[in-house]
């Protein structure tokens, strides 16, 4: 007797299941899933960016929490490996931290001299959240007395790696052989035999634009990386999430649908209720009277004599205090202006609490709305605050470290910093090269609870105060203390003195009990 029921067969495989019988979705590779419409996904994406309040909300919020103001480096060379002191590798972090803000905070560093390397980090991170990815390219520029680096960063959106139009190929094919040589390219992703990428194709302008249209599109072929050194040319900011996956996916593609039915059912409601807003009157033909146009048109007898007088139309309008005389035959009626849309609310916030959960930012976090208990906004607040962490991580590995690498060799070859085995040994050339970004904090509801956390989390070794600073101000902590330092002494010195703050170890820590129902409705 044949198996009737084995693994899926009868669930969620079934083709036999009157839910699932007409659903027969496919799964191939990723560039076949991926690469044939992300023309249009980009679009919509877009669209939904620029034109939708959600759509917007979700990409700023985003860049907001992940990027802020421009994630800030801390070089964390490795150097005991180096052979370094802890009080060498400080002065050596601290020279370099501030070296290459000198380059990083000129707008210089940008090709086209608008924009400082912060700056560009949110117009990269937005770029990539709306087309899926975001490339840079390094140029270089003759050094100058104010400028003495000549690495150049030029920013270029998804649209413009794309195929070349050559052997007749348009520059929306998905998969075309590459120009000279046996290898394929990928949405302007060229490819080897084993997958391993190789170069780009870069048109000079975004194909089919109407105002770029005075100049014929032509595509350069930049190497992924270079032939001696080995560092990269061009960055490619993407997060990939499937094997053999060559250009990235906008962030609100799982959503845009669920965003466009928002953004229509909004502008309905919207719209019907201006209607209702209207108090509106209708004039209304009764029975065996004339035509009511040749009625409210003909002339009617005035009032003091027997002259004919014209009908004057502007005479029937609703103000202050005022009767109308209609002629005969003629009724009014009135539309009620009443009527609300109660399931308007309700419907579209579990719309958007769908939205939230599919692209990790909390309802609450997505909306700047807190309406709940302070235990429940900082639960959102600290879901948001793992997806903003790890975007950040991702965005800092992608395009940070590697522009970071790129001017430190520079730094260190123009002998503004040292770094003996820089060249000679790629441990060391890593070693040198380790560090951290860190940008905005997390939100802070309850600041004396933080504090009291942070606080018993550098007690109990779980964490440093450096760790602390960076994560909770975005500051450093040897300049902190230095500053204290200052300030005490000033203090000193005009003999004065201050209270002494409370210990944030003699602080009860939150139990979640009554105090959450004290705030409810305070922290929006």
């Amino acid at each position: 007797m044949p198996t009737l029921n084995s693994g899926y067969t009868e669930g969620g495989a079934s083709l036999e299941s009157n839910v699932l019988k007409g659903w027969i979705p496919q799964r191939l590779s990723a560039k076949s899933d991926i690469m044939p419409r992300l023309d249009i996904l980009r679009s919509r994406s877009a669209d939904q960016a620029i034109n939708s309040p959600m759509g917007s909300a979700a990409i700023k919020t985003s860049s907001m929490h992940t990027i802020g103001a421009g994630l800030r480096l801390f070089p964390r060379l490795r150097y005991k490996s180096l052979g370094l002191t802890a009080d060498e590798a400080r002065e050596w972090t601290r020279k370099t931290a501030q070296e290459f803000d000198l380059w990083a905070s000129s707008v210089l560093c940008d090709i086209t001299k608008r924009n400082n390397f912060y700056d560009m980090q949110d117009i990269a991170y937005t770029g990539y959240l709306t087309d899926g990815d975001a490339f840079a390219m390094f140029r270089h520029k003759a050094g100058t007395h104010d400028m003495p680096y000549s690495l150049r960063i030029q920013l270029i959106e998804a649209n413009r790696v794309s195929n070349p139009d050559q052997f007749g190929a348009l520059p929306y094919a998905v998969d075309i052989q590459a120009p000279n040589s046996n290898n394929r390219i990928i949405n302007g992703v060229e490819i080897d035999a084993d997958g391993a990428v190789t170069a780009y194709w870069v048109s000079n302008r975004v194909p089919w634009d109407r105002i770029d249209s005075y100049k014929e599109a032509e595509w350069t072929r930049v190497k992924a990386f270079g032939s001696r050194s080995g560092r990269p040319n061009i960055l490619q900011v993407c997060h990939d999430t499937r094997p053999e996956q060559y250009r990235g996916v906008p962030y609100l593609a799982p959503v845009i649908e669920t965003l466009k039915e928002v953004s229509r059912y909004t502008t309905a409601e919207l719209t019907a209720a201006i209607i209702r807003s209207f108090f509106a009157l209708f004039f209304v033909q009764q029975e065996n009277t004339k035509d009511l146009n040749t009625i409210l048109g003909e002339p009617m007898m005035g009032m003091h004599n027997d002259q004919e007088e014209e009908l004057d139309l502007n005479e029937y309008a609703l103000t202050a205090g005022t009767m109308n005389a209609l002629p005969k035959g003629v009724d009014v009626k009135a539309i009620n202006a009443t009527g609300t849309a109660s399931t308007f609310d309700v419907f579209v916030g579990h719309l958007i609490k769908q939205i939230g959960a599919a692209i990790g930012v909390p309802y609450e976090v997505l909306t700047k709305h807190f309406s709940s208990s302070y235990s429940a906004s900082r639960a959102a607040l600290l879901q948001a605050w793992e997806e903003f962490k790890l975007r950040r991580t991702w965005f800092s590995r992608d395009f940070c470290q590697p522009v970071y690498e790129a001017w430190l060799a520079e730094a260190i070859a123009l002998g503004r910093i040292e770094a003996p085995g820089f060249f000679e040994d790629p441990a060391k050339m890593a070693a040198w090269c380790n560090a951290e970004w860190y940008g905005p904090t997390m939100s802070i509801l309850d600041p004396v609870k933080d504090v009291n956390g942070s606080n018993l989390r550098v007690y109990n070794g779980l964490s440093t105060r450096e760790k602390e600073a960076a994560e909770m101000t975005g500051t450093d902590l040897e300049e902190n203390l230095e500053q204290l330092a200052y300030e005490k002494r000033i203090i000193q010195e005009l003999g004065l003195e201050l209270a002494k703050p409370t210990s944030t170890t003699e602080l009860q820590p939150d139990t979640g009990g009554s105090n959450d129902d004290e705030q409810k409705g305070g922290a929006s």
